[in-house]
């Protein structure tokens, strides 16, 4: 009887108390209502916007006539109520209110980026700027690491997210089903976040089974509503063996549904529906979950970058690996605006600070950090949108780098100026900067802008004028010997006046090159000076000297090839080059080979068609200049032509019997004494719908290869999984990087350089290529007919530098280079009459100065100041322990400091404060740890 009774419990009282006694019978389910909010994507920022706006008007007002029981989720972000109150400002004090009692959850992101086409730092930075937004409308951030809609996961994430508090997760992408839908997510390091992967179609899971949101004819019905609701939750409970259930109600730019809400609420807990509903959070969800988690036993450790296996009945998920190539120009510029911020606008803001006093610029950097995160969106970013959202990037990008730009340009004049001394007429004071974190001690290139007042000297008969100049170590008084690499006369420059209208000046634009030694993260300061004149002679009324270094020996040993004291280039009849490394007596061979496909993709994937053959310059035509040659610099030109078909034809089907001229010119760089060969490619792309890469064939017997990513070095396989030809969705060749792709093996390896340039490979050939991917040009776009502005047409440039090496792979070195070559050097200028237009400064500072010196094997990503304390930002690439070394550069005598303490990346001190000593502090730095240290 007793059995009978718990089968088919009858209705009353004492129904009521047999369920009110044994709760635990009951799931807890969390019902979290949100939108996944796409700021832009198929449609304009703007056009969005304005279904905001009538979203947050509803649910505001839903919240406020208890039509809505609350929390709303705002999607993991920050940003969506700054565009709403831009709207409507009057809302905002309703807005704080539901914020502070929780009514509305913010955050933790301030946009919910791509992980792969944005740097470590930018990550860190979005997190901790969403929260501070959360913070500045008076609630407490979200805890949640929220990561629905990501094109898979940068394995460093879970450190990322454990350096805010965050100890759990939830996302889709990248990963295919489990047995559970919870695991542990483990970093490189160790760190963990507790994991919950989305159901079958993600985070849209609900509002496709129970709100039917894809079938556009279907009424709602209250019966089929309790049918799918009852079948989603027995789905859900099926997934997890731990108590709690999540139902996520935020499929994409989504309003609430009053009907299924009503049906969502209006069944008690019973026999017959065995669970307990609360309108709940992610935060509150994870907490629960968390209570359980010795329960999870399932580690998934790194990088998640698996593509969608099983059939869409199944599972839904799909990687999207194509947004590392399309739209170049995105990522390029990108890269640009994150190298000006991290090496050049913080790290000089805060020497200068400390060396003159300057008032330092949070509020300029932070808005330059917010413009730049404006275009971090996946979909922007990922350049995968419409062509006018990604033309409206343009300006977002302008403004971040307008700010960052003068930023940097402020404080090395304020720095320039307060160097003791001063120039004198006929001279000029120039500043070099390195942004480096390690000394520099190579040959560089400057511009330097002469008076165009100083005179010049002409050779033979009074061909052509150069002017005349010497160049000094300001510290030294060493003459220094400069090869003269190319002049421009009689340029525009401007020059701002305090008191004055602003003045057009002329110049006569010379770039040099000559051997530097520059601090870290510092200047050094040089004297040029107007070339020497005798009193008149004969028919000359001013005779002035000429200024000329040793020209020979040059690094050219041929009409086609070079050698410095590392490396050997020959230039082969196509245009490819034959590398030799000195150090291990390897020679790499048909390095610059070009090779173009076709692309009938669109912003997500590389479309490779049927019918298609690949163009290579393996026996293409190229041409060879001698541009340099001079004991400290030589470059060649090459001029690659590729004919390659004007588009694809889908009449046809295949690419077009028209072809065009693909000229691929590359500028070959060798320096003296460095062991790079430096490439500078630029296209004129006449072709659509195609892509081009360039391939290094290494020669070496790998299976795995190396790729730098977010705080982090990546081992990868070279071979496709074995099952790729039955997958849903192929696993492709390329891969995503930061700045680098290695293959090494015993004796040393190849590696290629770049910035802005976010997807290689390593071809599964005996030669083992690395393919660097230049571009890709396509007409898809989601929701058209099709749009110009993906085929990328006009001029494309590209920086990438070729490394060989000899004994183990030097995964930090190959970082620095990666930062070497994004930020480059600048310089200040300072003839007589700029003097007046600098503030003078109290301090005298030494000719040569910097701000910190890191040494070991560690990658610095980021240098600035946080409130009162100089916040160094390092981490460990390699599989064992590094001690990191810290030391004053000197030369500022406002720079010194007395302790350092580790913090979080919220600046929150972790652990206790360590004295710094005179020679710096050295810090054990954990295998792949991200540490953040305080130096007070």
């Amino acid at each position: 009887m007793q059995a009978t009774r718990q089968a088919s419990p009858k209705p009353g009282r004492a129904g009521a108390r047999r369920r009110r006694a044994a709760p635990r019978d009951f799931r807890e389910v969390h019902y979290v209502l949100s939108t996944h909010w796409d700021r832009e994507w198929m449609v304009t920022f703007q056009d969005f916007r304005r279904h905001l706006v009538r979203l947050l008007d509803r649910v505001l007002d839903d919240l406020a006539a208890g039509r809505l029981r609350g929390p709303f989720v705002l999607d993991g972000q920050a940003i969506p109520l700054e565009d709403y109150l831009e709207i409507r400002p009057g809302r905002r004090a309703q807005v704080e209110a539901y914020a502070k009692s929780g009514k509305l959850r913010i955050g933790p992101w301030y946009v919910l980026p791509d992980e792969w086409t944005v740097g470590g730092e930018s990550l860190v930075r979005n997190l901790r700027h969403g929260r501070e937004v959360a913070r500045e409308f008076g609630a407490a951030p979200s805890a949640a690491g929220f990561l629905c809609d990501m094109f898979g996961h940068t394995g460093q994430l879970p450190q990322i997210l454990r350096g805010f508090g965050i100890r759990g997760a939830l996302l889709w992408r990248g990963l295919e089903p489990r047995a559970r839908a919870h695991f542990r997510w483990r970093a490189p390091d160790g760190s963990e976040v507790l994991t919950y992967r989305f159901g079958r179609a993600g985070y849209c899971d609900y509002t496709y089974d129970v709100r039917r949101s894809t079938e556009f004819t279907t009424p709602f019905d209250e019966r089929a509503a309790v049918r799918d609701l009852d079948a989603f939750l027995a789905k859900e409970g099926a997934r997890t063996a731990i108590p709690p259930v999540l139902v996520f109600d935020g499929g994409d730019h989504r309003q609430h549904d009053a009907d299924h809400y009503r049906v969502m609420f209006s069944r008690p807990a019973s026999a017959a529906f065995p669970y307990r509903i609360r309108h709940s959070t992610l935060d509150d969800y994870l907490e629960a979950v968390l209570a359980h988690a010795s329960r999870v036993a399932d580690v998934v450790t790194g990088e998640l970058r698996e593509t969608g296996a099983l059939p869409p009945v199944a599972d839904w998920q799909w990687y999207i690996p194509g947004v590392l190539s399309s739209r170049v120009w995105i990522k390029q510029t990108n890269a640009a605006c994150e190298s000006l911020l991290c090496q050049w606008a913080e790290p000089f803001a805060a020497l200068a600070t400390r060396a003159v006093g300057a008032e330092h610029p949070d509020q300029y950097l932070r808005t330059a950090w917010r413009w730049l995160l404006t275009n971090h969106p996946h979909d922007s970013i990922g350049g995968c949108s419409i062509d006018e959202v990604h033309e409206d990037m343009k300006y977002r990008f302008a403004q971040c780098r307008q700010i960052a730009a003068a930023q940097a340009e402020e404080s090395l004049r304020l720095l320039a100026r307060a160097v003791a001394g001063g120039p004198r007429a006929g001279e000029m004071r120039v500043l070099v900067a390195n942004p480096l974190t390690r000394p520099l001690d190579e040959v560089v290139e400057l511009a330097l802008d002469l008076p165009a007042e100083w005179a010049s000297y002409r050779e033979f008969f009074g061909y052509e004028a150069k002017p005349a100049f010497r160049i000094f170590d300001a510290a030294t008084g060493a003459e220094l010997a400069y090869q003269r690499l190319s002049q421009r006369p009689q340029r525009s420059r401007r020059r701002l006046r305090v008191l004055k209208f602003p003045e057009l000046v002329k110049v006569n634009e010379v770039t040099v090159a000559l051997r530097l030694r520059l601090p870290a993260t510092g200047y050094a300061t040089l004297l040029v000076r107007e070339g020497e004149k005798n009193a008149a002679e004969g028919v000359f009324a001013v005779n002035v000297l000429p200024t000329r270094h040793p020209a020979a020996p040059g690094l050219a040993t041929s009409d086609r090839s070079m050698e410095n004291e590392a490396l050997a280039v020959v230039i082969d009849g196509h245009g490819g080059l034959a590398l030799t490394d000195k150090r291990s007596g390897r020679t790499y061979r048909r390095l610059l080979t070009f090779e173009d496909v076709a692309d009938i993709g669109d912003g997500w994937y590389h479309g490779p068609p049927v019918n298609d053959q690949a163009v290579t310059s393996a026996a293409s035509h190229a041409e060879v200049a001698l541009e340099h040659d001079g004991p400290a610099l030589c470059a060649f030109r090459l001029r690659t032509h590729l004919l390659v078909p004007a588009s694809y034809r889908e009449s046809r089907p295949g690419r077009s019997e028209e072809k065009v001229d693909l000229v691929c010119e590359s500028r070959v760089v060798l320096r003296a004494g460095s062991d790079r060969l430096e490439v500078t490619t630029t296209v004129e792309n006449q072709a659509r719908d195609h892509r081009l890469r360039v391939l290094f064939p290494t020669g070496l017997a790998a299976r795995t290869y190396f790729s730098d990513a977010a705080f982090d070095v990546v081992e990868r396989p070279v071979a496709l999984p074995a099952d790729n030809h039955l997958r849903r969705e192929l696993a492709v060749e390329t891969a995503p990087q930061q700045t680098w792709t290695a293959v090494a093996d015993a004796r040393g390896g190849l590696a290629v350089v770049s910035t802005g340039l976010l997807e290689s490979a390593v071809r599964d050939q005996p030669g083992r290529p690395i393919a660097l991917t230049l571009f890709r040009a396509t007409g898809r776009t989601i929701f058209t007919d099709g749009e110009p502005g993906g085929q990328l047409l006009g001029r494309l440039e590209f920086k990438y530098w070729i490394v060989p090496f000899a004994g183990g792979l030097p995964r930090a070195r190959l970082g620095g280079l990666g930062q070497q070559l994004a930020g480059g050097l600048k310089l200040v200028q300072l003839p007589l009459p700029d003097w007046e237009t600098i503030p003078a400064a109290k301090a005298r500072l030494g000719h040569r100065g910097g701000l910190i010196e890191v040494g070991g094997e560690v990658v610095c990503t980021s240098i600035r100041q946080v409130g009162r304390t100089l916040e160094v930002r390092l981490f460990n690439p390699t599989d064992r322990m590094q001690r990191a070394q810290l030391s004053a550069v000197g030369g500022v005598p406002g720079v010194r400091w007395r302790s350092v303490q580790s913090v979080d990346l919220e600046s929150t001190p972790v652990g206790r404060a360590r004295t710094w000593g005179r020679a710096g502090i050295t810090w054990v730095v954990r295998p792949k740890q991200i540490l953040t240290l305080a130096l007070r």
